[in-house]
């Protein structure tokens, strides 16, 4: 069944070095019951465990029922270690979290098996346990930890056991009943190889090596082993060809439980490590529903604008203030909004308007405010039709009637609550009578919007502002794809009707609604990224919070990472067991982290009055986020405990 040739192996380097075996070699035939003596430090263990496939000879070769192993994969160890061997350990070497049944099923997860609880549970009857099956291992006796032990090394029944001290921590009653476990399945052909330094146990075995100073002294067998031939490395490679496609849905169900128990076990720890994630979570979420609210703010307040808009104004767009009243700056005339009416269908409709200040008094309150005079088709094309009382008529503007609109602000000065509809105010000392309130429009730059009173352009012309010009003109294009083409147009109907030969630029300035979308919505965005990209530092500093616990634990949890190798755990098993951890613990942490998002979010826009709406987007994108936070940091801790040497880490301290 085993024959080892020559094998050596040596610890440390240099003149730190060990040599633990010095060219052992041995044969086991099928069915043998081997006790393997010596002192400590005679090299009996470290042949144990390269028997066990825990750890690789520097020289010789193993071969296991006619297969050279000595060079296989680590995976194919892994599955060999799964399929052909159970350990029974000295320390027992059970999962203090999980109870009796569940360690006893761990060889039977990494087999890929369905059915396992069932296997478990049978193998635990086996050694008379079935009413501790759901008791932890600090609740049984060290006998019948380590009957669970013999229990877990059964399950996959394997055809060869190695038990390395398996009574060393137990009292003499103990001791004969595992004795007697042992003896039991030798007779029933399993093959068992074990290390101890009593006698006593020693002469259950019927045949005895003694080693001393790496090397075999002695080899007395007391009978024949009664086993079959030992013809079967087919048996090896089906094992190994069984790894490649092996089922793993119950690897990952498992690796999700254990998870959720490390995480659960260790609530306030893993609760601290989630609050960096929570609070970056939080943020992105608050971040991005402030501007996604600014947007949709924006968008409003650029319809109450009006739809397909272009505003011609006099003088450059370059000269501001002083500057443009000393340059050469075009007087709109009635006949230029005439010229531009007559391009339809491009143009739906046209409007000219002219503004100027002015003192408003009503009673004993007064307010210095901005007077707009407008025509009759401004009202729909500006979106300022009043929601309370109405808009001038073409007859009003027509016989400069002294009519007035006020703005949401100076109703709210002049008036408080009170309903102004019908009253009389004076502006520039000229009595007006209020037909309506005009709908809010919110802030632009620095100016607001709503604090403006609306009168018949011939009456601000004539009557208030003393002047015979507009200001500038509104066209409303017929479509949107129209609006280049359309300013295009009316800019040369403008400089051929005040005849401007040099550049209009210098004279006049076109500007659509859609180029003050577009820069508020850019500066919008800009503003998002900014404040999503702050907040995402959180979340780098709640990953590196997340990595450093995952590090910790692989450093807890060496010992039981070093078991599940020596049960049939591949280096990718241990790997995904850790991410799946950390990004349980991210992804906790991300859930907590929308909800307190969502709720900021709602408390600002209720108690701060900001504009704030949260996007299913942003929620999915932040789900993504800590995912991605769980598996980026938790790769590097995942990764260090799957490489961990098994027998290294059985040995961690």
């Amino acid at each position: 069944m085993i024959e080892i040739k020559n094998l050596k192996k040596t610890y440390g380097k240099e003149t730190a070095s060990v040599e633990a075996l010095k060219g052992v070699s041995l044969k086991i035939e099928k069915g043998e019951f081997v006790a393997i003596m010596g002192p400590s430090g005679s090299g009996k263990s470290t042949l144990l465990h390269i028997i066990g496939f825990l750890d690789r000879p520097d020289a010789g070769s193993y071969r296991i029922f006619g297969k050279d192993v000595s060079r296989l994969s680590n995976e194919n160890l892994a599955a060999l270690r799964n399929g052909l061997i159970g350990f029974v350990f000295q320390q027992f070497h059970l999962l203090r979290r999980t109870s009796a049944i569940e360690n006893v099923e761990l060889p039977l997860i990494y087999s890929g098996k369905n059915k396992v609880l069932q296997e478990a549970e049978k193998k635990l009857a086996s050694v008379g346990l079935s009413s501790r099956a759901k008791h932890l291992p600090s609740e049984l006796s060290g006998g019948e930890q380590q009957r669970v032990a013999i229990a877990r090394a059964l399950v996959n029944n394997p055809p060869l056991i190695l038990a390395d001290e398996p009574t060393g921590n137990l009292d003499t009653r103990s001791e004969e009943e595992i004795m007697k476990i042992v003896g039991a399945l030798n007779e029933e052909g399993k093959t068992i190889v074990m290390v101890t330094h009593e006698r006593e146990i020693a002469r259950h075995a019927k045949r005895i090596i003694k080693m001393l100073d790496g090397r075999i002294i002695s080899d007395e067998k007391k009978e024949n082993p009664a086993g079959g031939p030992n013809g079967e490395s087919a048996f090896v490679e089906e094992i190994i060809q069984k790894e490649k496609h092996r089922y793993g849905e119950v690897e990952f169900s498992e690796h999700l439980r254990q998870s959720l128990r490390a995480i659960l076990s260790n609530k306030v720890r893993s609760f601290l490590s989630m609050l960096g994630i929570l609070f970056g979570i939080a943020a992105v979420i608050t971040m991005l529903a402030l501007g996604a609210g600014a947007k949709e703010s924006i968008e409003e307040r650029l319809k109450s604008l009006g739809s397909n808009l272009v505003a011609v104004r006099g003088g450059s767009r370059k000269v501001r203030g002083a500057a443009r009243e000393a340059g050469s700056v075009t007087r709109f005339t009635p006949g230029d909004i005439e010229a531009i009416r007559d391009l339809k269908p491009l143009v739906r409709r046209a409007s000219g308007y002219v503004s100027g200040s002015g003192q408003v008094v009503y009673k004993n309150e007064n307010w210095s405010t901005r007077i707009e005079g407008a025509g009759f088709e401004y009202g729909e094309m500006r979106a300022v039709i009043p929601t309370v009382g109405r808009w001038f008529t073409p007859r009003e503007i027509q016989k400069r009637e002294k009519v007035a609109i006020l703005g949401l602000t100076v109703f709210e000065e002049l008036f408080g609550n009170t309903n102004p509809i019908g009253e009389t105010i004076k502006i520039n000392r000229i009595n007006f009578k209020i037909i309506g309130i005009a709908p809010e429009k919110g802030g632009g730059g620095w100016r607001d919007r709503d604090d403006v009173i609306y009168i018949p352009d011939t009456t601000a012309m004539y009557r208030v502002l003393g002047k015979d010009y507009y200001d500038g003109i509104n066209a409303e294009i017929s479509d949107a794809e129209s609006i280049e083409y359309a300013m295009e147009k009316i800019s040369e109907i403008i400089a051929t009707r005040h005849r401007i030969y040099t550049d209009p630029d210098d004279y006049f300035h076109t500007r659509n609604m859609g180029e003050i979308q577009e820069m508020l919505t850019s500066t919008t965005q800009t503003m998002s990224i900014l404040l999503g990209s702050i907040a995402a530092l959180s979340l780098l500093v709640g990953g590196i919070g997340i990595m450093n616990i995952m590090l910790v634990s692989v450093t807890e949890r060496t010992r039981e990472i070093g078991l599940r190798k020596a049960v049939g755990a591949r280096a990718n098993d241990i790997m995904t067991q850790f991410l799946i951890e950390a990004v349980a613990m991210t992804l906790s942490g991300g859930f907590m982290g929308i909800a307190l998002g969502i709720g900021a979010s709602g408390i600002l826009s209720f108690f701060a009055g900001w504009a704030t709406r949260v996007t299913a987007s942003s929620v999915i994108l932040a789900t993504v986020f800590s995912v991605a936070v769980g598996i980026f940091f938790g790769l590097w801790p995942a990764k260090k405990a799957s490489e961990l040497n098994p027998i290294e880490a059985l040995r961690y301290e």
